[in-house]
């Protein structure tokens, strides 16, 4: 039996949006503290945390503010500077943690202490699902001819896990759902779900 997780303090960039495992990020950073945040992680190689709001958006005054438990962690690609305090920031998602009740330190950056959850373990799709993985690969030939590429390579089709995570960002489903869906333990019950959703609007047939 393996010892749990330690937890470790990591800090929150709270968004209107869930980050996926294996994920594109992209921010445009202006706020002091997010600044401090991406020169801290760059310089100490280190990710930081991204967790979706349950209530509010993102402001400073934590009383109107909600934030959800689990997250995924952002690992930065590569960080450009337009223009003197603004960062333009591309992240990748890596693995989910759990949080405890977050806080606000004295320069507004919310904090945690925090344990990893276990990665989706490799999966292929069952065969009733590999509808739902030729369905992705023609949506991302579609996207890329209109010249958008909103995946990181390479591509896991042969990974539940990575088709559902895929799926779920850009699918027009709520903040809510693709919370519940990030959440899931089990990868194949993500996809199934996923797939479910696609055939009702007659994406997979």
């Amino acid at each position: 039996m393996t010892d749990a997780p330690a937890p470790f303090e990591l800090p929150l960039f709270p968004l209107q949006s869930v980050l996926f495992p294996g994920g594109l990020l992209s921010l445009k950073v202006f706020e002091a503290r997010y600044l401090d945040l991406v020169g801290d992680c760059m310089r100490e190689r280190k990710p930081f945390g991204v967790v979706a709001l349950k209530k509010g958006s993102e402001i400073r005054s934590m009383d109107d503010v909600a934030l959800e438990a689990i997250g995924c962690l952002a690992e930065l690609i590569d960080v450009d500077s337009p223009r003197p305090g603004i960062l333009q920031v591309r992240c990748r998602g890596t693995q989910r943690f759990e949080t405890g009740s977050a806080s606000q330190q004295a320069n507004h950056l919310w904090v945690a202490q925090a344990r990893l959850l276990p990665d989706d373990e490799a999966q292929p799709p069952t065969e009733e699902l590999l509808g739902s993985a030729q369905g992705l690969a023609n949506a991302i030939a579609t996207l890329k001819q209109q010249g958008n590429a909103p995946f990181l390579e390479p591509y896991h089709f042969e990974d539940a896990g990575w088709i559902a995570n895929r799926w779920c960002e850009i699918l027009p489903i709520s903040v809510a759902a693709k919370q519940k869906l990030m959440e899931l333990p089990d990868p194949l019950v993500r996809l199934k779900l996923v797939d479910e959703f696609l055939r009702s609007k007659g994406v997979v047939g």
